[in-house]
């Protein structure tokens, strides 16, 4: 037996009947030749973890714009601690480790430049909406490897799609990482918002605090145990309704005290500007654009192209752009 045979064997004798196995999976879109040491689902994972979108998370927003400090989340780390928390959850459930880990690490990969203030400027911005859960899979299927997407197995691609929104993962592991993207960002943020002086452990919600915990590492560790006790050995996954609840009243508390606040709005204000102007221009001028998203201009319309370029940029990026387009370089160094 080669290695991956032998992966695949254990998958089937250890893994529950509810999880999603890699010798089962519907595929990929295009064919792709054998690889006698890794499943299907971990090569998922590895072509994701090389691509270039992957690297670009480092430098996008996960709440706290150009922060002050070393420790502040973004979006890859971000995306590191949703794995760590998917990972945990299937394998508390024997689900499938590998695939809930692919699905994790690339659930983010369509973010914008500046977070969620960068989705909310194109929203407005694009016929249709924005979001970036739909660009993501875009991302995987048709932006990365040179236009040829990264053809990950259909398992993966409709996790990353539905890892938020209505419409909830089909596979079990899927919904791990649903669920591993609340736990995570309910709380880190919240850590964030400390350290920022935004808010005090003083002002959190105190019947949530007492439900689920007063420390990050608790409230991670109880929301955790929460879903693998209501989840165990069903064909489900979702967290026991009394710690739900105060996960939703932490989740409230968090849009009111800290990402609808005044200083929030006033940094959306300058990232809405900068996102505009830089839509604005390249609609008038798709040519200055690099090569790759000409190409989607060709295939796909001006408007396309242009979201998907600006959709890609980082932070610093972004603002790069704003500058050496609409600053004079005179201006450069003056203060």
């Amino acid at each position: 037996m080669t290695i991956k045979e032998m992966l695949e064997q254990r998958e089937r004798d250890t893994l529950s009947p509810f999880a999603s196995l890699s010798g089962e999976s519907r595929g990929r879109e295009k064919p792709v030749s054998t690889d006698d040491m890794r499943t299907e689902y971990q090569r998922d994972r590895d072509r994701i973890l090389h691509c270039k979108s992957f690297r670009r998370l480092k430098g996008k927003t996960q709440v706290f714009l150009s922060p002050q400090g070393d420790h502040y989340r973004t979006r890859l780390t971000h995306t590191l601690e949703v794995t760590q928390v998917a990972r945990t959850l299937a394998r508390a459930l024997r689900l499938n480790e590998d695939l809930a880990e692919a699905i994790a690490m690339g659930h983010d990969l369509g973010h914008t430049p500046f977070g969620h203030a960068g989705e909310a400027a194109l929203d407005k911005i694009v016929d249709g909406g924005f979001e970036h859960r739909e660009q993501s899979r875009r991302v995987v299927e048709v932006l990365e490897n040179g236009g040829e997407g990264l053809n990950l197995t259909w398992e993966v691609r409709d996790g990353i799609e539905h890892h938020s929104g209505k419409v909830r993962p089909q596979t079990l592991e899927g919904c791990c990482v649903h669920l591993a993207d609340r736990i995570a960002y309910i709380n880190h943020d919240i850590d964030d918002a400390v350290r920022a002086g935004v808010i005090s452990p003083e002002n959190l919600p105190k019947h949530a605090i007492r439900r689920v915990g007063l420390t990050h590492g608790d409230r991670v560790g109880n929301m955790i145990a929460s879903v693998v006790r209501q989840s165990m050995d069903k064909n489900e996954v979702g967290m026991e309704p009394e710690i739900w609840e105060a996960l939703i009243e932490l989740r409230e508390f968090m849009f009111e005290r800290v990402y609808s606040r005044d200083w929030a709005n006033d940094e959306c204000r300058k990232t809405h500007h900068i996102v505009n102007e830089l839509v604005g221009y390249y609609m008038e001028h798709p040519w200055q654009m690099p090569n790759e998203y000409m190409e989607i201009v060709y295939r796909e319309g001006t408007q396309r192209g242009v979201c998907d370029y600006v959709a890609c940029m980082t932070d610093a990026y972004a603002i790069k752009t704003y500058q050496k387009l609409f600053v004079p370089p005179f201006f450069d160094g003056i203060g």
